[in-house]
């Protein structure tokens, strides 16, 4: 399978966050090309295909929009039309990012893959919607599957619909990800990240919903090769997610940390570095005389020490060294 980037492949979420407004979606747009991420990701959904009337807001939705409001309410001002996916697409085009989108029903489902988009991002909430799995997993397209909330058993289930379905293993990369906003370190979890690889094989990647940028690179250091971050313009505006995303600027220094990180990964071969061969005579010792040595005297603890720099015989022959005779005098310091 194609790879989603020749790096780790970097997902600004803007999510809901351009409140239902083009002109904001397409400045998160510029804003996410600016910072460096590979992709830009908003919601696609229908709130009438998607929440029921009486259906309660979270408990971080109650907390950053007005209480009395419906989740369904809430969620009909955050929809984007065709209209405005097909504008977003060309924003996207222009500016040099890819566009992606999270389809929570299945008509919008529909409507991304008449866009063309590749690959799909699944949400965490559909990872056990069957009628869903199936319908992506017949598109036969490269998947983003989030696993948040699920136990290793629902990952499973849910990867055997999407491949009978007629999507390959290796076009899926799973994100490990802990469904709650902010979460805190300790539900984090970094290291099922590798049992969903060692359990499926499948590439890994992470979705993260932390405070600050420093647990997406500690994924990154542990072997993601996708992080989504969600983003905003301004912590401050209202809707349900601004509080819990990270601003422009975070999200740069984010794409130079992860940037840095995959770059000192390496290829696990534990040899010398390019970098430290000059330094190496410099640190290293040698065995040198630890006083002046008369010519036919015995090598020993007492006539011989270690110094720098390393460019005589390495100390690790010591024992070779110790109880053979000098052939000639040394003066202290000297390169035995």
């Amino acid at each position: 399978m194609e790879p989603l980037s020749r790096g780790v492949f970097i997902i600004a979420e803007a999510g809901v966050n351009h409140n239902g407004d083009l002109d904001l979606a397409r400045r998160l747009v510029v804003a996410a090309k600016k910072a460096g991420a590979d992709a830009v990701k908003f919601q696609t959904f229908k709130a009438a295909a998607l929440v029921t009337r009486d259906a309660a807001k979270a408990r971080y939705q109650e907390a950053t929009t007005e209480a009395a409001e419906s989740q369904k309410a809430m969620l009909q001002r955050l929809e984007l039309s065709e209209a405005d996916h097909v504008a977003l697409l060309a924003c996207c085009r222009q500016e040099g990012i890819r566009f992606l989108s999270s389809a929570f029903d299945l008509e919008s489902l529909a409507l991304l893959q008449r866009l063309g988009l590749d690959p799909l991002k699944l949400p965490s909430g559909e990872l056990t919607n069957l009628p869903y799995l199936r319908r992506v997993g017949a598109m036969g397209r490269r998947l983003i599957v989030s696993t948040g909330m699920a136990s290793l058993g629902e990952v499973e289930a849910a990867l055997d619909v999407l491949e009978k379905a007629g999507t390959s293993r290796d076009k899926i990369t799973l994100l490990h990800c802990t469904t709650s906003y902010p979460t805190p370190p300790e539900s984090v979890n970094l290291q099922a990240m590798a049992t969903l690889a060692a359990a499926f094989g499948t590439a890994v990647g992470y979705s993260d919903h932390t405070e600050g940028i420093a647990v997406s690179i500690a994924a990154v250091a542990l072997g993601a090769v996708v992080i989504e971050k969600h983003f905003t313009l301004d912590r401050t505006l209202p809707g349900p997610d601004h509080q819990a995303s990270i601003e422009p600027e975070e999200l740069a220094a984010l794409v130079r940390g992860i940037r840095m990180v995959e770059r000192a990964r390496g290829d696990g071969i534990k040899r010398p570095a390019a970098a430290e061969v000059d330094n190496t005579p410099v640190a290293r010792k040698s065995i040198v005389a630890a006083r002046g040595i008369r010519c036919g005297e015995v090598l020993s603890d007492e006539n011989l020490t270690v110094k720098r720099p390393g460019t005589g015989i390495s100390p690790m022959c010591w024992d070779q060294v110790c109880g053979r005779v000098a052939g000639r005098d040394y003066r202290e310091d000297e390169f035995i």
